[in-house]
């Protein structure tokens, strides 16, 4: 959700030169026609929210190496064509992290040609936001290894949000965390969109809406720059867009170095081979619960960052001299921490270095799952697994780990359901380090498919448990009997009242519901009865025309009710009087016979 902005950021002039710069670039990339002109009178809609898309959450500040990336002859450092260019190392974007910014980038100038949201933007701002999903850490379908999560917002540093998701996206129970690889907050993503819609956003055309999927969180990150009409060839547009994702002067200048960065050049590299940032912004907590290092914008090799603002000669901003007394010596060693003076900016005297964490002093973190139970959970189609899916988070001494939030997800494979038709879960392990799932049901859906259980904020490898559902017998009946004992009598060429014949079917003395019945007009030979062909009757209750008269004395398909009740439709009678025989039956055996007497009528 982004931030509604009451003021002006009066922002210093080392940004404003930053994205100037990206602005004249970005513009003219452009068809014909998309002037800048024409772009500042597109006036759009305020954000629609008021906490930030990540919540304030930290960000990684690390900025782009001093050597940008050059571009062999043929390609387009513009990003209309392949990203084959070469440099350094952060160049390189992981290949599925890379063709889903493409993707969505693509998809908004199909629907929102006007934005003109370059795919670069994209990649910026999953840069700092979670090194390209921790560097390209994803499945095939761009699903995350691992859930990358923010810290928990609770007001402490950060928005204070309580739980508005049940854990579903974040695995946490009180409050929310930014999820994925573009760090939505899950009631963002899920409702605090247009008319409360939500932001989030299927990109991969599986039919689901992922945060934690690159696919999806790039698509609804893109709809969220573009927003309210936005163009993003417009400065102040395109700095709302990246403010409203983290209202920080710093976030936007951090993004905007990158966008600059990407668009002279990128490469790809296979998924998992990401450069990996290290410095988060001050104060934050990592996606583990642990506090970060403390901010520091020259993380190479600890020496100060020089390179230049995006866009520029290869000196640093005009705006970014540092101040007096606060000029860096390279030939000095720094702090102790490996820190220096942030360049650009000032500090105030006061100010500490981040201490190093203490090591943990509760329980030691989960390094496996183990499943509890030997065999694979079975059960019947429509009916609950007798036992519980569960499982034991331990440590590498194999001791129990209480506490531990741990996810159990269902695929879609299958129709099986948690409580409240959730498709995963999120519980947390007891003293004995039990984490056990609410009661699964299962759906109509026969076969086997697998549960996955993860851990939600740690790194213990997740493990699958089997189930299956077989088809549901059929059910059975060894008994069928009246409910009335009423005598049954009509008058020849009328019909019997309705509903005259109700049965019910029992098994073993219970009621036996959903049984297939088959009442059949019978002669009355002792020996092999067959089926009439005078006498009572009924009619097709699907046909049509004049076929809807004819009569039909063998009825299949009735099926008793959760109750183990039938009453049969209505019984026409001829112009034949006497007495006649109902036989129905089960496919188990269980015979009913049903006596119905038919009167002369009057005057015949």
């Amino acid at each position: 959700m982004a931030a509604t902005f009451r003021r002006r950021l009066q922002r210093g002039a080392a940004s404003t030169a930053v994205a100037a710069l990206v602005l004249a670039a970005l513009t003219a990339s452009q068809a014909p026609g998309a002037t800048g002109d024409a772009a500042a009178k597109r006036q759009p809609a305020p954000p629609p929210a008021d906490v930030p898309i990540d919540g304030g959450s930290g960000y990684y500040t690390d900025l782009p190496p001093l050597n940008s990336p050059v571009p062999p002859h043929g390609s387009d450092h513009n990003g209309q064509g392949p990203a084959t260019g070469r440099g350094p190392a952060e160049a390189g974007l992981p290949a599925t992290v890379l063709a889903a910014y493409k993707k969505a980038a693509s998809a908004l100038a199909t629907d929102d040609p006007g934005c003109r949201l370059p795919w670069q933007l994209l990649a910026g701002i999953g840069k700092v936001e979670s090194g390209q999903a921790r560097g390209g850490a994803v499945d095939a379908e761009g699903t995350t290894l691992r859930p990358i999560l923010g810290p928990q917002l609770n007001g402490r540093g950060f928005a204070r949000i309580t739980d508005t998701d049940n854990g579903r996206y974040d695995g946490d129970l009180t409050h929310d965390r930014a999820v994925g690889p573009m760090q939505f907050i899950p009631s963002t993503w899920s409702t605090g969109g247009p008319d409360g819609a939500g932001w989030g956003a299927d990109g991969n055309g599986d039919g689901k809406k992922d945060p934690h999927n690159v696919f999806d969180a790039a698509l609804a990150a893109g709809g969220y720059l573009c927003a309210g009409g936005r163009d993003l060839t417009a400065q102040d547009d395109l700095d709302r867009a990246i403010l409203g994702y983290n209202h920080s002067e710093e976030y936007l200048r951090t993004v905007l170095s990158w966008y600059a960065f990407y668009r002279n050049g990128t490469h790809e590299v296979p998924d998992g081979k990401g450069v990996l940032p290290v410095h988060r912004d001050a104060g934050r907590h990592d996606d583990n619960g642990g506090r970060s290092e403390g901010r520091r914008h020259h993380g190479h090799g600890g020496k100060p960052d020089k390179s230049p603002r995006p866009g520029g000669s290869g000196k640093p901003g005009k705006g970014h001299k540092p101040g007096k007394g606060q000029q860096h010596d390279p030939g000095k060693p720094g702090r102790p921490d490996g820190t220096g003076p942030t360049p650009g900016g000032t500090e105030p005297p006061s100010q500490k270095p981040t201490p190093t964490p203490e090591p943990p002093t509760g329980p030691a973190h989960p390094t496996a799952l183990v499943r509890v139970g030997d065999k694979d959970l079975s059960t019947t189609g429509g009916a609950e697994f007798a036992t519980p899916p569960q499982v034991r988070a331990q440590d590498a001494e194999g001791k129990a780990v209480a506490g531990t939030p741990v996810r159990f997800t269902l695929p879609a494979a299958t129709d099986a359901r948690f409580p409240g038709d959730a498709t995963a879960v999120t519980v947390k392990t007891d003293k004995n380090g039990l984490a056990t799932a609410p009661t699964l049901r299962a759906g109509d859906r026969t076969g086997a498919f697998r549960i996955r259980v993860t851990t939600v904020a740690h790194t213990a490898p997740a493990v699958e448990l089997g189930a299956t559902v077989k088809a549901r017998p059929a059910p059975k009946a060894d008994k069928l009997a009246r409910t009335s004992d009423k005598e049954l009598t009509a008058t020849a060429g009328k019909a019997f009242a309705e509903d005259a014949v109700e049965i019910k079917a029992t098994y073993q003395d219970k009621i036996a519901a959903g049984v297939a019945v088959t009442a059949t007009m019978v002669t009355d030979d002792p020996k092999q009865p067959v089926e009439n062909d005078k006498g009572p009757y009924f009619k097709d209750p699907e046909a049509t025309g004049a076929a809807k008269h004819k009569p039909v004395r063998t009825l299949t398909g009735l099926t008793t009710d959760a109750d183990g009740l039938l009453k049969l439709p209505k019984i026409y009678t001829d112009a034949h009087p006497g007495t006649f025989l109902l036989r129905l039956t089960t496919a188990d055996g269980a015979v009913l016979t049903v006596k119905l007497k038919v009167a002369a009528a009057a005057g015949s």
